[in-house]
């Protein structure tokens, strides 16, 4: 399998790097197929039971998985989070903004085939004052909690592929 150079995120232009107030990038390889890895990703209402800060996730209209467009409330960091999916490429690419008390967020994954697994890559910009806050407050708690979220990912795809149903 090919190695291509390392993935990108494909930010929004309100959300580039360049342009926001905190960027944090984490990636790691993952010993599963996309389609594994992307599975447990989407199934959003899943994520409390294996990422220890995600709470409360509900998609709008009751759907059980993330879609192109699809509107979801969910906590994390403490904080209560309006989201709705802008990117959406099957088994490569999902990205969502996010907006709550004092942050305006874009949050980007992108899954990249590699020679035993796939190369996943999850990067956050984030704008507002409590943004700025947190970031000097506790300038490493984004960046510590995407790495559990991406071990966590990992450890859910190496079991096989989530379950069909939240019961």
């Amino acid at each position: 399998m090919s190695q291509s150079l390392s993935p990108q995120i494909n930010w929004p232009d309100a959300y580039r790097p360049s342009e926001t107030a905190v960027h944090v990038r984490n990636e790691l390889l993952i010993a599963a197929p996309a389609e594994r890895i992307w599975a447990w990703l989407i199934r959003a209402p899943l994520w409390p039971t294996w990422y220890e800060n995600s709470q409360d996730v509900a998609i709008e209209g009751g759907a059980f998985d993330l879609s192109p467009g699809a509107r979801f409330s969910w906590k994390t960091f403490g904080l209560s989070i309006d989201s709705v999916v802008g990117e959406f490429v099957p088994n490569q690419r999902i990205g969502w903004t996010g907006i709550g008390t004092g942050m305006d967020v874009y949050h980007g994954w992108v899954i990249a085939p590699r020679d035993g697994g796939c190369l996943v890559l999850t990067e956050e910009n984030q704008n507002g004052l409590g943004a700025r806050a947190q970031s000097v407050l506790a300038p490493n708690r984004m960046h510590k909690h995407h790495q559990i979220w991406l071990e966590s990912l990992q450890a859910k795809a190496s079991q096989g592929m989530p379950p069909a149903s939240l019961a």
